[in-house]
């Protein structure tokens, strides 16, 4: 069970780039923010299908009854959808190959965001490894 974050990460990691090589693919002579939305849809009917396989549809009036909780929700789905919106109109004109490791900076943000704002500490090795993926997405970018 230690390691259950890791398994989850990985698996993440890998439908992750099928996004982006399916994307690549379904992007070729359609609009992209048009594309985002069918996915969306998409998307959201199959995460409904699994909460309600897994019976949890009895949280919702918690998670609408605490507005706090559902402010910080609604902002994460609106950072989402912007981030797949400017993501797949990346993949338009883009390769894969310099688009994807490019939104891993996102990890660096994520990282520096979670330091400043929620006070989370990282290790010097932890930090390094950040700092090698912001060199990697430069390296990447000028390539």
């Amino acid at each position: 069970m230690d390691y259950l974050w890791l398994i989850y990460g990985l698996l993440s990691a890998v439908t992750a780039a099928l996004v982006a090589v399916f994307g690549k693919i379904g992007l070729q002579s359609v609009d992209a923010n048009t594309a985002t939305a069918v996915r969306a849809v998409i998307m959201a009917a199959f995460l409904w299908v699994v909460v309600f396989f897994q019976g949890n549809t009895g949280q919702l009036p918690a998670i609408i009854a605490d507005k706090k909780t559902l402010a910080f929700i609604v902002l994460s789905g609106v950072s989402g959808a912007l981030s797949w919106l400017f993501y797949f109109l990346a993949l338009k004109v883009g390769k894969v190959s310099q688009v994807a490791p490019i939104d891993k900076l996102s990890v660096v943000l994520a990282t520096v965001i979670a330091i400043v704002f929620l006070g989370e500490k990282v290790s010097f090795l932890n930090g390094l490894g950040v700092a090698l993926i912001a060199l990697g997405a430069v390296l990447v970018a000028l390539g």
